[in-house]
């Protein structure tokens, strides 16, 4: 049974527990990462569906930017791995944040997770702009145009959707070539994305599903496997009441990291269920 490392994630709001409140008591107990949501707003006329029921909570429209908060972790902690999860990418300036990727990792020393996907609110995007139907071109044009802005002195980028000249921009992030890029979501076209442009896979687990997630797994796998990429570690975020038999489910199926939520609540409800997983953690 594989070691799995161990992350939380929330949604960093106005009024839960500060985001470097929790980055310390998780490096506390000995979690290796944090993970925060991202949703720069959310359209009042509420059309697309939400895929986690009927009713949006109200942390969706109460976020704090992601790379704000996940600073304010990253400042009052020295071995805490910081992550979005997920970035919405196809909402963002490439250039404006590559160079807050890049930032990131620079001042946490090389500790900066990237989760990226597409998203699933279609009043959203188009409020930045982008079209949905074309938000996966877009997604994966901004991927590799900031892998440019990374790796080269004079960075340049000419696609469908982006498109600049020769660039300085620093500075470098510390993890090279770049800060790992985790793909989020489980629609038809997703394994073909993480074997196209990221370095792992990061489904959300505990939803409802046609497909067990050993089998899709297995899947995943094989995928990867046909297309020249083996390997690729799997982060899940688990949906669902955590205890010792899922725990080792998850190590017993070989995925890297198994990141699960607390509340966006004040300290009273997070601490406790810090506890909680930190006791399962050291069953582990």
């Amino acid at each position: 049974m594989s070691a799995v490392k161990f992350g939380v994630t929330y949604f960093p709001t106005d009024y839960a527990i500060p985001p470097a409140d929790l980055g310390r008591e998780c490096e506390a107990r000995g979690f290796e990462s944090l993970w925060v949501a991202e949703h720069t707003h959310i359209p009042a006329s509420r059309e697309s569906p939400w895929p986690g029921g009927a009713d949006l909570p109200q942390e969706y429209w109460h976020t704090l930017d992601p790379f704000v908060a996940l600073t304010a972790a990253a400042m009052v902690t020295t071995g805490l791995r910081v992550g979005t999860g997920i970035a919405l990418v196809i909402q963002r300036d490439p250039i404006v944040l590559a160079k807050e990727v890049a930032s990131l990792d620079h001042i946490s020393g090389g500790r900066f997770l990237f989760g990226v996907g597409g998203g699933w609110n279609r009043e959203e995007m188009r409020d930045h702009g982008t079209d949905p139907a074309l938000r996966w071109g877009v997604l994966r044009e901004r991927i590799e145009a900031m892998k440019e802005i990374w790796t080269k002195d004079d960075a340049e980028y000419h696609g469908r959707y982006v498109d600049f000249g020769p660039m300085w921009s620093w500075p470098k992030p510390v993890q090279k070539p770049y800060p790992p890029i985790l793909v989020g979501g489980d629609g038809p076209n997703t394994f073909k994305r993480v074997v196209a442009y990221g370095d792992a896979w990061s489904p959300i687990v505990g939803r409802s599903s046609a497909t067990p997630f050993e089998d899709r797994l297995a899947e995943f796998r094989r995928y990867c496997e046909d297309h020249g990429r083996p390997g690729i570690p799997v982060t899940v975020y688990f949906v669902g009441r955590l205890d010792e038999e899922q725990l080792r489910r998850f190590a017993g199926l070989g995925v890297e990291r198994l990141i699960c939520y607390v509340p966006p609540a004040g300290a009273d409800q997070v601490i406790p269920r810090l506890d909680r997983y930190a006791e399962l953690l050291a069953k582990l």
